[in-house]
């Protein structure tokens, strides 16, 4: 598989600086990307709970400059010690409602990365912007890297944005992005699992509350739809990002065997129902592509990101791999809103 062009993290690592307690050291992982920031110690035994404890204020200054941060070397003993990083770097931890893919709730608000294939391919894209409501922390936990590969990619999405032709980006600001899935009948996952309750009032209120038109049909299945903003606004640093899973959503994304099913899993369109073409999915991709940053997993890594500023993925792997993750901090659109409301 052609691999697309990445900014090699095999460059020389720059100094930035050490910190004033002389606890840690800072590093960009390419010289030329600010994205992502490396936090090591340089004290042994240093606890990355206690660190981040002590320096939340500049680790948030450090999130909104940079994007990301890959704390290396810290040694994080489990999955309840990644709960509680999680619950130290957020202020409202978030449980994995509303689903898109298959995950396996380890402890608490830490699940594992998405359950694909390990031969597939996961596009960059940010954590639930098809949604009404989103995180905007996300972490990752690798307690075990891949023998070859399943590299999470990752990429600015401010970047990203500059990175689309601007007729394309006024239509999707103009139009947003319509969301239309098909739960059921073995095409994804079923709604049981996304909605997590066997309740089909429940799901009815649900989607009601979430302006998320539905339908019921066959013996139990379920469609909607719902439209989504295609870029946002960041809420503190106020940047404007690409904050979509159009590319992501869209049939041309599904594996060869559900190319030609009658009703496909899940697919995407222009918020007025148009469709959105191969040439416009391609500038899409594309900018993604130009944008990617690869650096393998190491054992313990924790990967910090901002949600809104910074898109991820999944390479395909071989061999066994582990990765936790955990969201936090939910942010939505009537956020968005009420923010442009005071202002």
């Amino acid at each position: 598989m052609d691999k697309p062009s990445l900014k090699s993290l095999k460059t020389r690592r720059r100094l930035v600086q050490v910190s004033d307690a002389a606890l840690v050291q800072e590093t960009l992982l390419a010289a030329a990307q600010s994205l992502p920031l490396m936090i090591q110690p340089i004290v042994n035994g240093l606890s990355l709970l206690t660190w981040v404890e002590q320096n939340l204020p500049r680790l948030q200054t450090h999130l909104h400059t940079h994007g990301g941060i890959l704390f290396r070397g810290f040694a994080l003993s489990g999955s309840q010690e990644f709960g509680e990083f999680m619950a130290a770097v957020s202020t409202t931890p978030m449980s994995y409602s509303y689903r898109s893919t298959p995950r396996t709730q380890v402890e608490g608000n830490v699940y594992t990365s998405t359950e694909y294939p390990a031969d597939r391919t996961i596009p960059l894209h940010n954590e639930m912007a098809y949604a009404r409501q989103w995180p905007l922390t996300l972490a990752f936990y690798c307690q075990q890297p891949a023998l070859e590969q399943g590299e999470t990619p990752i990429a600015d999405s401010r970047r990203v944005l500059a990175r689309i032709p601007e007729d394309i980006r006024q239509k999707f600001a103009d139009l947003g992005v319509l969301y239309v899935r098909n739960y059921g009948g073995g095409l994804d996952l079923p709604w049981q699992e996304v909605f997590q309750t066997e309740d089909r009032q429940e799901v009815e209120t649900f989607c009601r509350q979430a302006d998320i038109e539905f339908e019921w049909w066959g013996t139990d299945q379920l469609r909607t739809r719902q439209v989504c903003d295609a870029i946002a606004t960041h809420p503190h640093t106020h940047d404007t990002v690409w904050f979509n899973q159009a590319h992501l959503f869209h049939a041309s994304n599904l594996g060869e065997a559900q190319q030609h099913l009658e009703h496909w899993p899940r697919n995407a369109y222009f918020g007025d129902g148009s469709e959105i073409t191969k040439a416009v999915l391609a500038e899409i991709r594309a900018a993604f592509a130009q944008e990617t940053i690869l650096f393998p997993w190491q054992s313990g890594d924790v990967l910090l990101l901002d949600n809104m500023l910074t898109a991820h993925g999944r390479r395909p792997f071989t061999g066994p791999r582990r990765v936790l993750a955990g969201m936090a901090d939910p942010y939505s659109s009537q956020d968005v809103q009420a923010a442009k409301e005071v202002s």
